[in-house]
């Protein structure tokens, strides 16, 4: 089958370990019967802001609109304000095409050291589900200095009658972000996490948020989640408070199946959750929407200080690819992707230097697409 995906190679790394996936993917085609990939690239990122002052114009939109998924390298850079990009790009293409879930795999490969004494392979293998287009990223929030006094009076009434503090209007400000859980949303990511525990085999469903402090939002997520709870009886369930569980991923990693939680604390919890898989170098990440364009990244940042040096670890961008082959329903070519990158950590000859290794970028990409052209 003949798949478009879209590149957007974006900033600083960014460029380079797109390369080193895309060159993994092209040899899962070569050798994976009726399996065609065409990429298009486009040039969304600091260099096409900077020289157009264009983030992704309406026409790029409906370009994109026709791929089958999007493949990003890494967005951000100094020479841009940040948020700019970030906000103008990545979260902008996220709400567009409806990219409500966020999947985070936290899996430890064989030959990757986990910083977590006593840990290995079999204690860190599990899945985080993140709601991704609620929560406190709805951008609904701004300061109350500024505004006219009639607005600031009635801020001040509000907050001394809640805290029993008084504000100066004059001089104070204040600053408001406001969380936005709707029961559409909160069911729909709730509901993929279970599916997902069913396709994978999991038995337990734990559902994380802070419920005893903002009540309003996360006793609606809480809600939600028992009444879909009970469309799975086969499979455990758990409610845990996020602070418990940056405790407990480090304790007892091999505790967690599949994790579902709210976007802003799903944001944390799986930079937690790479570190204890080896870090940042070999955790991917998909933005989902099941019924659409979905994108496919490595969570990394763009780091600037490491471009084109041909330095930076191009394994987790060769897994968002590997993820990117089974949700299109390539599992034949994904699985092996993935066998590919197991046995290059395994022997432990090609590893670049976040992984105690002296390899360059393009040495791993070499290493992993030889290996998938040898398994078949």
């Amino acid at each position: 089958m003949k798949h478009e995906i879209a590149v957007i190679p974006g900033d600083g790394i960014g460029p380079e370990v797109i390369r080193e996936g895309m060159k993994v993917l092209n040899a899962a085609a070569e050798v994976t019967s009726g399996l065609k990939l065409k990429f298009t690239q486009f040039p969304y990122g600091a260099e096409n802001y900077l020289k157009t002052k264009e983030l992704v114009p309406e026409e790029g939109l409906k370009k994109l609109s026709k791929m089958d998924a999007i493949y990003l390298g890494a967005l951000g850079d100094p020479r841009v304000p940040t948020g700019v990009l970030e906000q103008g790009i990545l979260l902008k293409l996220r709400f567009y095409f409806e990219q409500y879930i966020n999947l985070r795999p936290v899996k430890l490969y064989p030959g990757v050291p986990c910083p977590l004494k006593g840990k290995g392979p079999e204690h860190v293998n599990f899945y985080v589900v993140r709601e991704n287009t609620e929560d406190f990223y709805v951008a609904i929030g701004g300061r109350a200095k500024g505004k006219s006094r009639a607005e600031l009076e009635v801020l001040r009434s509000i907050y001394t009658a809640k805290f029993g503090l008084d504000l100066d209007v004059e001089r104070d400000e204040i600053a408001y972000q406001i969380g936005v859980i709707s029961r559409k949303g909160a069911e729909r990511a709730i509901r993929y996490a279970f599916e997902l525990a069913r396709k994978k085999g999991k038995k337990r469903v734990t559902s994380v948020d802070k419920a005893n402090v903002l009540t309003h939002v996360y006793s609606l997520w809480r809600e939600v989640f028992e009444r879909v709870a009970k469309d799975y009886p086969e499979i455990e369930t758990e409610f845990a408070f996020v602070d418990a569980v940056t405790m407990w991923f480090v304790k007892n990693p091999e505790w967690y199946q599949v994790i579902v939680v709210p976007n802003m604390f799903g944001d944390i919890i799986t930079d937690l959750g790479a570190m204890i898989q080896g870090g940042l170098g070999v955790a991917p990440g998909g933005n989902i929407n099941p019924e659409g364009v979905s994108m496919f990244e490595p969570i990394h940042g763009s780091a600037p200080k490491h471009a084109g040096k041909n330095v930076a670890n191009p394994l987790a961008t060769i897994l968002a690819g590997q993820m990117m082959l089974e949700h299109l329903g390539e599992q034949e070519a994904a699985d092996n992707v993935e066998r590919a990158v197991i046995d290059v950590l395994k022997e432990g000859k090609v590893r670049t230097y976040d992984l105690g290794g002296k390899s360059d970028t393009s040495d791993v990409g070499d290493a992993v697409a030889a290996r998938v052209r040898e398994i078949n």
